[in-house]
């Protein structure tokens, strides 16, 4: 019987330990017990504005439409680089506050599952560890698989602790609704060289329908990259290579992006 206690309560004071080391290390302190429905959201829609409203009672479709909560200025010297992206899936053009956040612009649009990206989508304010806590995502995205809130912050940057602290808070409360929270940093460089080249090529307008038609008509399985051009003699190789490139970029045809594309690149339909 002594052991069975005896074991009992190591068992009990692992489990303790267990705990206290999770609330200790999680990103400088989520507080795990903190009430969902402490937090409030403003967000500005193009015909009004909503300040804190209940962050549980606000759909993602409510979200939809809304405008940057925060904008930014151009000025000398700045140390971030701001700018707009024109978006082939909002039809529109979308901010970003740095070089990190283009290339998290650049995926998000070229995700097919992605059917919405807005910039600086909201105002969450949350009481946490007894102080008014305020965070503004960088995007909230709606895709078919739900609602993702993205935070980009380089890698460097992540793991200190107030940044560290306000990403773990922002988790619990989204998570808390059954939505998706990444927090994005550097992606592979040759995969980012290969979205960045295939983006020059989004705007469908610029394409010869008919010329894609053609390429959508060929036989693809086991044909390279390059080898498309030598099937269509009579059109210009340089705009036969953007069309197969466009048609990258909107998934009708799809090859290996972990390495720098080349004319030696396998094509292959989507499965």
């Amino acid at each position: 019987m002594f052991q069975v206690i005896l074991a009992n309560v190591l068992l009990l004071a692992s489990s303790c330990h267990g705990l206290l080391e999770r609330i200790e290390s999680d990103a400088a302190g989520a507080r795990w017990l903190m009430p969902v429905e402490s937090a409030v959201v403003s967000f500005r829609t193009p015909v009004r504005v909503f300040e804190d409203e209940p962050w549980e009672n606000v759909s993602s479709a409510s979200l939809a439409a809304v405008a940057p909560w925060r904008t930014f200025r151009w000025y000398r010297g700045q140390r971030h680089y701001s700018g707009t992206y024109w978006s082939s899936t909002m039809r529109d053009h979308v901010i970003y506050e740095s070089r990190l956040e283009l290339a998290r612009l650049l995926f998000d649009d070229f995700d097919p599952i992605v059917r919405r990206i807005l910039a600086q989508p909201f105002l969450l304010k949350a009481n946490v560890d007894g102080k008014l806590r305020k965070h503004i995502p960088d995007y909230l995205l709606i895709t078919g698989n739900g609602p993702v809130v993205v935070d980009v912050k380089p890698r460097y940057r992540v793991a200190k602790p107030e940044v560290a602290f306000t990403f773990a808070w922002t988790r619990r409360e989204v998570e808390a609704r059954g939505w998706q929270y990444v927090i994005w940093s550097e992606p592979a460089p040759a995969e980012l060289e290969n979205v960045r080249l295939l983006a020059g090529c989004r705007r469908d307008w610029l394409f010869d329908n008919a010329l894609l038609d053609e390429i959508r008509a060929m036989e693809m399985d086991g044909r390279v990259l390059g080898g498309v051009a030598e099937e269509l003699p009579e059109r210009d190789p340089e705009l036969v290579r953007s069309a197969v490139l466009h048609l990258l970029w909107h998934g009708e045809l799809v090859t290996d992006l972990n390495t720098p594309l080349s004319t030696h690149h396998a094509l292959q339909r989507p499965m």
